[in-house]
């Protein structure tokens, strides 16, 4: 085959598609600029409006280009949220700094802490989502992903504050609901109990109550298991139904001796 057939034809299938990959860098930069006017010392919301604002019309006009999509009514009331978010946000750096022994300060939570930075995103994101917004969550989402190795979906349902410690590997799903004063660590999943195209607009993912706390490596499966509050869920522990308020759950650990060899 020629070189120029070869040509024709990926032309052909990228057609298909009809991706602008600039959209993806374009998204990573609006995101850093957002959570730059919330918490950086030098960068104002009010210096930076102009700025944000085009960045957002510009990623919006390539994910959107297709919809029927109200750009000046999408950024207004993104706006109106974002003083009710930054009140969040403060909540969960402040659940953190007291619940982490290891931290040191305020300021150390928001600038070194990946749980910090993927509840940020996904607090950001979810607001586009309810919006009906396509692709931009979703985007900001993977890439919080991407940097923390934190998955949150931005429809999940998430109260404030919200803590999450070391992180790495954690997964909450879509449908996902959290309520206020929740605490997990790293390796946990908050997922489905099936996959099924069918099951796209169901509750597929739990609920997890006030003031729970799940340890590393639980997964917590199905839209009808529900985590009652004030519970704790130990590490490694697998559950696909609900547990009572007040409830400890652990998997019990077996010690044996080891035998000694006979000489």
């Amino acid at each position: 085959m020629s070189i120029q057939r070869i040509s024709e034809s990926i032309r052909s299938n990228k057609q298909v598609y009809h991706l602008d990959f600039s959209l993806k860098q374009k998204t990573e930069v609006f995101t850093n600029d957002l959570f730059y006017i919330l918490f950086d010392t030098n960068t104002t919301l009010a210096e930076n409006i102009d700025s944000l604002a085009a960045s957002f019309k510009e990623i919006t006009n390539v994910s959107c280009k297709n919809d029927h999509f109200d750009y000046h009514q999408a950024w207004k009331k993104f706006l109106i949220c974002l003083p009710e978010i930054l009140k969040q946000l403060n909540k969960d750096a402040n659940c953190m700094y007291q619940h982490d022994p290891a931290s040191n300060s305020i300021e150390e939570v928001i600038l070194a802490y990946p749980g910090f930075y993927a509840i940020a995103v996904y607090r950001l994101s979810n607001i586009f989502f309810k919006q009906g917004m396509p692709l931009i969550p979703r985007m900001m989402s993977e890439y919080a992903h991407r940097l923390t190795g934190i998955d949150i979906h931005p429809g999940a349902s998430i109260g404030s504050p919200f803590f999450i410690d070391h992180g790495t590997g954690i997964v909450i799903g879509e449908t996902t609901h959290i309520k206020n004063h929740v605490k997990i660590y790293q390796g946990v999943t908050l997922g489905a109990l099936q996959v099924s195209k069918e099951m796209k607009y169901q509750k597929r993912h739990p609920t997890v109550e006030d003031h729970v706390t799940i340890y590393a490596g639980a997964t917590i499966l199905g839209g009808e298991t529900v985590i009652g509050k004030n519970s704790t869920i130990g590490g490694n522990v697998w559950l696909t139904e609900s547990v009572k308020p007040n409830s400890t759950v652990y998997n019990k650990t077996e010690t044996r001796l080891k035998q000694k060899k006979n000489k």
